[in-house]
């Protein structure tokens, strides 16, 4: 069965709107979008080069990246069952530990690139 395709422009506004629901809806997505910024507007402050930009984006779009999975596996093991089941949980428990790995790379990401400059700031 052919379906049309979706003009890409619709697709986009999809995966906007996906972001904006778990940012809406799940606190841990709201909490990396605030650590993002405060990691962003360290970034500035300390005046980071260009390598260290892509080491801390890669490391913040890693964990959103995790969250919107872990979202997307929750809802999908909801959906599927309200039953309490051996799988679903594993499901759940697997995509959590990927938002967890994905945060402890960009808490040491972060640590690396803004420890340096921000300890020669303070203690000079």
């Amino acid at each position: 069965m052919n379906r049309p395709r979706t003009p890409w422009i619709v697709s986009f506004g999809f995966a906007l709107r996906g972001i904006a629901y778990a940012i809406r809806n799940e606190r841990n997505m709201r909490f990396h979008v605030a650590a993002a910024a405060v990691v962003a507007a360290a970034g500035l402050w300390l005046r980071v080069g260009l390598s260290d930009w892509l080491w801390l984006g890669a490391a913040a779009a890693g964990v959103w990246t995790a969250e919107l999975i872990n979202t997307a596996v929750e809802r999908t093991v909801d959906l599927a069952t309200r039953a309490e089941h051996p799988l679903a949980k594993a499901a759940k428990d697997a995509a959590a530990g990927a938002v967890l790995v994905a945060s402890l790379f960009a808490a040491a990401a972060g640590s690396a690139v803004l420890g340096p400059p921000l300890w020669r700031t303070i203690f000079g």
